[in-house]
């Protein structure tokens, strides 16, 4: 690889701070949350996605990056099976979540999805209160049914989300009226409260400004000390600073994977580097 260009990579993953978690994950130590293999995906006749093999490590950030269209939002809707709701669709493959096959008959979908929460890229509250667009679910799902639950959760899911101090005084308000980058934030608080176990963020800042951009980047490292984060993103310094591993996707299929430092400074793929170097995409 081209030294200026490693030596750029280097200087921007350097401003990130080094801690345990991090060292961990380069040698590939944490459990695997996810487990995919030989996915193919179809959109009616046109194939998406071609023989993926991901692993997807507990607690620890998984950015996806790539050129559009490329399969990184199709393969993100895989995992919760956000793909079911879209006609035409077939899928080939496996997908195990905690060692179960998530695609089997005998799954209950709304619960997978309970447990695998999804934040899209343009944030869309529900049309009601910051307190109901996190009580809402909860209180569907029975996590939570008396009045003093359902605050108590409410209070600890935006906590989680660095909003309570924000809204704590404003509850009643809907969650429209909140600036872009808190309305995010609460569809991020209104994933956590119904005790996800995975958390995937589809471009979750592309629509923010750089200020807030820098808030949620921050959210998702604490997030991930309680919660297995998977992350789109077409913005490479945001991979490189947020991400403990990174794919790289190009046509349908993982060209390459790994920790996010070694990827960026060292690729084994001639196409991962001419991407992550600027040459196309």
């Amino acid at each position: 690889m081209d030294l200026g260009n490693a030596a750029e990579w280097r200087t921007v993953m350097k401003a990130r701070q080094r801690t345990e978690a991090d060292d961990d994950c380069e040698t590939k130590s944490g459990a695997v949350k996810a487990r995919v293999r030989k996915l193919r995906l179809w959109y009616g006749e046109a194939q998406a996605l071609f023989d993926v093999d991901l692993d997807i490590y507990d607690r620890r950030v998984t950015a996806f990056i790539g050129p559009s269209g490329c399969g990184k939002s199709s393969f993100l809707r895989c995992l919760n099976r956000m793909n079911d709701l879209i006609p035409n669709v077939r899928i080939e493959g496996k997908v195990e979540l905690d060692g179960e096959d998530i695609y089997d008959p005998s799954v209950d979908v709304v619960q997978l999805r309970s447990h695998v929460g999804m934040v899209f890229q343009k944030p869309n509250p529900f049309p009601k209160s910051i307190y109901e667009n996190i009580a809402y679910a909860p209180r569907l799902h029975g996590i939570a049914t008396s009045r003093g639950d359902l605050a108590e959760l409410v209070e600890k899911s935006l906590r989680r989300a660095g909003l309570w101090d924000e809204v704590a005084d404003r509850l009643s308000t809907p969650g429209t009226t909140l600036s872009g980058g808190q309305q995010q934030r609460l569809c991020i608080a209104r994933a956590i409260a119904v005790n996800p176990e995975v958390i995937l963020m589809d471009e979750p800042a592309s629509a923010l400004d750089p200020l807030a951009t820098a808030t949620i980047e921050q959210l998702i490292d604490e997030l991930k000390k309680n919660y297995t984060i998977v992350i789109v993103t077409h913005n490479l310094h945001q991979a490189a600073r947020v991400a403990d591993y990174t794919a790289f996707f190009h046509l349908g299929r993982v060209v390459e994977f790994n920790d996010t430092y070694t990827l960026f400074t060292n690729p084994r793929e001639r196409r991962t580097e001419d991407y992550i170097t600027g040459r196309y995409g």
